[in-house]
Parts: structure tokens; sequence; C-alpha cells
């Protein structure tokens, strides 16, 4: 179809006609979308008060960094160490684990160009790879990897630097290198040069990106001194501790036992199915990355069973959807733009799968639920984004958002039946590395 100009003129004259758009359209030149849609009665539907509350230490910041998935998954850490320690705080690094997730992400992505040297440069997994080398986001089983390799340090081993805090420059520069590296090795495999030779360019390359790394996050800590003091006041220390050492005799929690989860309702993902995906991963010798795909409501109770058992949960949504960030309320009906547009938004999880609506953004972890007649209501969210925001950090999320845009948790392996674990030790199908569910959180 043409547009034409007197097709133009009709659509002008059609909207004059309806009073309504020549009031929302004052309203949103003058405050924009999301406030001039906001639908205040929705926040006052739910106070932020929970039947089942897990502790949890304070809300950290990742500032403008995408490292929500880690910060996650350390906050949990962090909690379940300081009560092995019988402290009332004790938090651990997240640059240095964020340090080894950048230069194994480096080894990943020469590894995935040296195996796609045949395909050509405009081929969907070379635009894949070369688009973003390597990023900031990252999944449960990646972090699992990283820990079992390099193990953990307190936070002021290794705190907090400029570019840990906001990120984008390094990435920049990382990944230019990375780009340059990929011409290099695709070249080498073209040219039939010896395995050999290969590893010894990226041993050279690897060397660089170790450098960029330390310049920019500070070089890790070979050994490290943990000093803190007890519930009782006392203090105490062990000194020269290896970080793996330090990882070992303070983290309790076994890793392994958790079973990343998703609800994916797609055409090409079965429900009691496992999937990996492509060209995704870290660690080159570590764990895979693997989900179990079930039904919304077997997710949430598993989520509850969890959280009775006074664990908390980490999770992976698209928190880009109705979702008001300084209330800190997600909440589906918090916008009303299909009031303020006239127009009809309505659609389903696996439509807005299939067609590039909605997929995994940012992971949090879940902290509490509220239960009415044993069905949750709410759900108490604790962010990364500091706690100046929502309830000191908080976030409170409703059931029905749960349903429409949470698409992952992680689960220890005793809350899930026998069945359960059987189909998740099934070989999992290779989902395509642009799926949805190859999304980094």
């Amino acid at each position: 179809m043409e547009i034409t100009i007197d097709f133009c003129q009709i659509l002008k004259r059609n909207y004059e006609r309806n009073s309504r758009h020549k009031l929302a359209e004052l309203g949103v030149i003058r405050n924009g979308v999301v406030e001039s849609a906001e639908n205040v009665l929705s926040k006052r539907e739910n106070p932020f008060e929970f039947s089942i509350e897990v502790p949890t230490l304070k809300v950290p910041q990742q500032y403008q960094s995408g490292r929500c998935w880690l910060f996650a998954i350390v906050n949990i850490l962090s909690w379940q160490i300081s009560q092995k320690m019988g402290t009332k705080e004790f938090y651990l690094s997240h640059n240095y684990l964020y340090f080894y997730d950048k230069l194994e992400k480096a080894n990943f992505f020469y590894k995935s160009i040296i195996e796609t040297a045949s395909l050509e440069l405009d081929s969907r997994e070379l635009n894949f790879l070369l688009s973003k080398p390597q990023e900031d986001g990252g999944q449960w089983n990646m972090l699992v990897s990283l820990i079992e390799k390099y193990g953990l340090v307190p936070s002021y081993a290794m705190p907090e630097t400029e570019n840990s805090r906001s990120s984008a420059d390094m990435n920049k520069y990382i990944n230019a290198k990375l780009r340059l590296d990929a011409k290099k090795l695709r070249q080498m495999v073209i040219d039939h040069r010896s395995q050999k030779e290969i590893d010894e360019i990226i041993s050279k390359m690897l060397a660089e990106v170790y450098q960029m790394l330390a310049i920019c996050l500070g070089a890790p800590p070979e050994k490290i001194d943990v000093k803190y003091h007890d519930s009782n006041g006392n203090y105490q220390e062990e000194l020269n501790l290896t970080p793996k050492e330090f990882a070992n005799k303070y983290l309790e929690m076994n890793l392994k036992d958790y079973i990343p989860i998703i609800n994916a309702p797609s055409k090409n993902k079965s429900y009691n199915k496992t999937y990996t995906v492509a060209m995704m991963g870290n660690v080159i010798e570590g764990q895979p990355i693997k989900y179990l795909n079930v039904d919304m409501e077997t997710l949430k109770n598993l989520t509850i069973k969890q959280l009775k058992g006074n664990e908390t949960v980490w999770f992976g949504c698209d928190i880009g959807q109705y979702t008001d960030r300084k209330l800190g309320v997600m909440a589906s009906d918090i916008y009303a733009v299909d009031i303020l547009f006239d127009v009809d938004f309505t659609s389903n999880k696996q439509d807005r799968l299939e067609y590039c609506q909605s997929l995994l953004t940012h992971a949090m972890v879940i902290s509490g639920v509220n239960l009415e007649n044993g069905k949750p209501t709410i759900w108490k969210v604790q962010n990364s984004w500091g706690e100046k925001i929502g309830y000191q950090g908080f976030f409170m999320m409703t059931d029905e958002w749960m349903d429409e845009y949470v698409y992952q948790v992680v689960i220890n392996k005793k809350y899930l039946t026998k069945e359960q674990m059987a189909k998740y030790q099934e070989e999992p199908a290779v989902l395509s590395p642009w799926d949805p569910m190859g999304s980094l959180a």
C-alpha cells in the first residue's frame, strides 16, 4: 500500500474528530508517555507486606554496568557467608569475578571465531559474534564456573573501580581489540596454520586482554587476609588464603545443586525438555548452559518451595516491561498505555517471545512472597540499583507481572521431583545464539 497525501489528510481528520486524542497529546507532549500513562490506582492495591520473607543483606548498587546477574548471585552468597561467619554483614567482591568473567569471555570468543572460520562474514553467526564479542551480562551456570575455577574474595580485597561501575568505555575498547583479533584468527585458520601457532597467538592476545582489564579494574589478588568481627564482637582473622581456599572454607552452598528453570512458551520449546544455547558461555571447560523448560505454575510452585525453605531465589525477567523504577513496582497494569494511545496492546507471553517484544534483560533475587489461600499475590524482590529507589532498593512484583515477564528461576534440586530431575538429566536441544533464552541477564 502506498501512503498518499490524501490518505494522510484523512488520518489527520479522523484523529482530530476525537477530543480524547487532543487531550492525550497535550499531556504526553508536556509530561512524556510513561508519566502520562501512570495508573496511580495500581500502586495503591498492594501494600509492601509479605507472609513469607527470607533475610538478605542490604541492596547493592551496580551503577552503569550490566552486572545484574553477577550482583544477584553474589548477594545470595554474601548473605550465606555472613551467616557462616556469624557476622552481621560481610560482602564479597563483584569486581573480582567480573575481571575473570571478562578474561574468560575473550577466550570463549576466540574459540567461537575459530569454529566459525569457514563461514562467510555476512553469515548470521558471524554477525552475532562480532556485533558484541563480549558484554557484561551472564547466566547462573557461568558464575558457577567462575567460582569453581577462581574462588571468591571479600569486597575490600578487590573493590569497585570507576570502570566496573561504568563499563561502557572499557567494553568499547575490549570489543574493538577482540574484533581485530578475530580477523587475524580467521586468516590463520584459512591459511591452515597449525593449532600450536594459533594457540601461541591466542596466548599473546589474552595477555593483552588481561593487561587492559588490570588497567581498568585492578589486578586480582592471589592471596587475601580475612578479617571480621563475629556476632559476639570477637575479632577473627585468617591470613594468606588463596581465593579458592577462602571459597572452599566459607561457601557452604553447593552451587552445582542449583538448576536453572525457565518458562518459555514457544513453538520451538516444549515443556519438560532441556535446552542449551549455542555460542553462550565464558569458561570453556566450565559448566554448560542448561535449562529445564516448565509451565509457569510449576515455576512458581518451585519458587515458593525454596522460599519456604528459607532460601532466596535468583531469577531473570524483562525489567523494561511495565515497571516503575522509582517506586519499585512491577505491575502489568501500572501504565495504561492502551487507554492513552487508544490502541490495543494485548499479547501473550509466547507472541512476545517469538516476535522480539520481550526477552531476558535483568536478573534479581526473590526474597519473599505474600500468599492468600495458598496462592501468591505479590513477590518481594531484591534489586541491585541501590537503596534510593523502591522500598530501600527492594521492589514489589505482582503475581500477574511474574506470569507475563519472568522467564527464569534457579532452584535447589532438592525441591524438584524425581521426574523433573530425570528430565533435566536428558541431553539438551541446542537453541540458536539469538534465541530469547540466549540473552544474557
